[in-house]
């Protein structure tokens, strides 16, 4: 199970993915990491799905990430009395708080006061997936009085998108907090949280979370944007969910937002997801569009850590073709003449503290010796993580004791994960290293490696040492 590309492929699950067989199938093809949106599954569902993930896992020896999707808040209108109406634009058209009334073309039930109460005159309100657009002239009273900008059909609940709109509620519904809780005991690797809106939604769901798994961000609100710096820092992860941004920002803005979201995240070391409509023509068709395998080619070429499959893999009729046709494109753009002066010229400078002054060189050492791989022991994931954020031309095999750590890290970029014991001495270290480099294929006798660890062994977060080692005819390593 050994993976020649560096950037790694979440796939979500669905009705067209959830039986063992297909999630084996997707695993071979190439997916990394399995997200379970939980918009759309029970938790009864959820835990049978990753009972279902980590049988595979055990059958094909290789660990596996699982990302557990919250919903988010779900703003939506309420119910009109044919089912929809045509709004035109120009016309006048008023949300309001009387909930015993089905709507007409003149107004409709908001089920929503935190909306009434925070919307401001000159606040647009984006109607399905931003297909209308209104203005609000009036607000007050428990009604937001508005003018249509674009108009169109709006039928029962439709979602609605504030992007001018700073809303007081955090992003952990009620449900959410029910499926983070359930997710935590079924032990997945990661948590996604939707519509984050600032730092404090953070803070939020890491008081809940206490570690037990990474806390990802999804950047799809504008007001995310604003703080993005201060999101980034507080998570373990960033995700640039472009469906929703792109509904409520211009749509011209989000290629330079997600550019920008790439070098942050690669700046602060935090692994970086770039998902949404990757591959969607595959959803129908056995191969994609030449655009979407541009757009999947320069999130890699920008050096993001992974790209992601949605409705693609979860309800498409081509889940395996698009796994792998997304891990042909990776590998295409890994080996493409351009690509390492690309990743190199977004390089950034290591923080002045030993672990990253230890990454740093590791990666040069590396490169102007050529050795084999780098090996680095980790017990929290912190030291991979570091390594991968130097984005070496060489191999990045992470070995750890602990099981959660390595399947945390199958999200980040150029990470080999290998489950083993802590090593007992230096010597004992350097063999182990020497010994994994040359099982895993990534060494053979005569070869160097790096080994990066911290000394005393088994200390989290204090990467303090550097080795070059040569692997022996035996595999085992001498230094």
């Amino acid at each position: 199970m050994r993976r020649i590309r560096r950037a790694k492929i979440l796939a979500t699950l669905g009705p067209a993915s959830n039986e063992e067989s297909m999630i084996e199938e997707l695993a071979k093809a190439g997916a990394d990491v399995f997200r379970i949106n939980m918009s759309h599954a029970s938790h009864e569902l959820m835990h049978q799905t990753v009972k279902r993930i980590r049988s595979v896992e055990a059958r094909l020896k290789h660990p596996i990430g699982i990302l557990a999707d919250l919903q988010g808040p779900k703003l939506r209108v309420w119910k009109f009395a044919g089912g929809s109406v045509n709004l035109v634009a120009g016309q006048k058209f008023t949300l309001d708080s009387e909930q015993n009334d089905t709507g007409n073309a003149d107004r409709v039930y908001l089920p929503h006061p935190e909306i009434i109460e925070s919307v401001s005159v000159g606040d647009r309100l984006l109607l399905d997936d931003g297909k209308l657009q209104l203005k609000a002239t009036k607000v007050g009273g428990g009604v937001i009085e508005t003018e249509v900008v674009y108009g169109g059909k709006l039928s029962d609940k439709k979602g609605v998108s504030l992007p001018d709109t700073l809303l007081p509620t955090g992003a952990l519904t009620e449900k959410d907090h029910a499926d983070l809780l359930e997710a935590l005991k079924a032990e997945v690797d990661w948590i996604a949280l939707s519509f984050v809106q600032r730092p404090e939604d953070i803070i939020d769901v890491r008081k809940i979370v206490q570690g037990r798994a990474g806390v990802m961000a999804k950047i799809e609100k504008p007001q995310a944007i604003e703080r993005l710096e201060e999101i980034v820092k507080l998570s373990d992860a960033i995700m640039v969910a472009r469906g929703d941004l792109g509904v409520e920002l211009p749509l011209e803005l989000v290629p330079g937002l997600q550019k920008r979201m790439i070098r942050m995240c690669r700046r602060y070391g935090k692994p970086v997801v770039v998902a949404t409509q990757m591959l969607e023509s595959m959803i129908t068709a056995p191969v994609p569009t030449r655009a979407e395998v541009s757009d999947v080619s320069i999130a890699v070429f920008e050096g993001a850590d992974a790209v992601m499959l949605s409705a693609e893999s979860a309800s498409g009729q081509y889940p395996v073709e698009a796994v792998t046709t997304m891990a042909k494109v990776a590998i295409a753009v890994e080996s493409d003449a351009n690509y390492r002066n690309i990743i190199k010229a977004a390089q950034t400078e290591p923080e002045a503290t030993a672990a990253d002054a230890i990454s740093a060189a590791t990666r040069q050492v590396a490169e102007t010796l050529d050795l084999a791989a780098i090996v680095t022991y980790t017990a929290s994931g912190s030291t991979g993580i570091r390594a991968a954020r130097e984005r070496p031309s060489k191999p990045i095999i992470a070995l750890s004791p602990n099981l959660r750590t390595i399947r945390r890290l199958s999200v980040v970029w150029g990470i080999h994960c290998v489950q083993t014991e802590d090593a007992v001495s230096l010597e004992d270290m350097v063999d182990r290293a020497c010994v994994i480099a040359y099982q895993e294929g990534f060494a053979r006798p005569g070869d160097r490696i790096a080994i990066t660890a911290g000394v005393p062994l088994g200390t989290p977060g204090a990467t303090n040492m550097l080795r070059i080692a040569f692997v022996r005819q035996d595999g085992a390593g001498s230094s």
